[in-house]
């Protein structure tokens, strides 16, 4: 799925290019013929002359990589491991049972020695920093290094002003 930078928007001189690129490529939107099958052919028509044109003026958001371990390979057993799931769930027999369990395994043992040689690359990063007495980046990346997963908590103030952290009571 695409996503454009809509912030861009906002700037007068992206503002003008895209409106033109639309009125242009509209203008040729009415030469279709009556003949064809207005519906869809015309909204396919308009849905790709905007996207076209945002993809053009605007530029595509480019979404933020959380786990920077995690490679084709990777997304490629993730992918088998599903289809695994699924063949499994539908016809429930012992070979697709030991398939599904030869995957999962293939599949952690990979993701191990992915996150294994990520973190150690980590930290030759910061022992080359370390050594060239690169003290702010040194800090900034450990300190990055040690935030780590931070899950999101839920506290609200009740009437008497209590901390209130069950979702239930919440």
């Amino acid at each position: 799925m695409r996503r454009f930078k809509l912030k861009k928007l906002s700037e007068l001189k992206v503002g003008k290019e895209y409106q033109i690129k639309i009125s242009n490529r509209s203008a040729a939107l009415e030469s279709i013929n009556d003949r064809q099958d207005i519906k869809n052919r015309a909204w396919e028509k308009i849905k790709e002359y905007f996207q076209t044109s945002a993809k053009e003026s605007l530029g595509v958001h480019e979404w933020k990589q959380h786990k920077p371990w995690l490679d084709k390979e990777c997304a490629q057993l993730l992918y088998q491991r599903k289809h695994a799931k699924m063949q499994c769930l539908r016809d429930p027999n012992q070979s697709n049972v030991n398939n599904l369990n030869n995957i999962r395994r293939k599949g952690s043992k990979h993701f191990r020695n992915t996150t294994k040689t990520y973190l150690k690359a980590k930290t030759d990063d910061l022992e080359t920093n370390r050594k060239m007495k690169n003290i702010t980046d040194l800090y900034k990346r450990i300190n990055n290094f040690k935030k780590g997963y931070q899950p999101r908590t839920n506290i609200v103030m009740d009437e008497v002003s209590d901390l209130v952290t069950g979702s239930h009571t919440i």
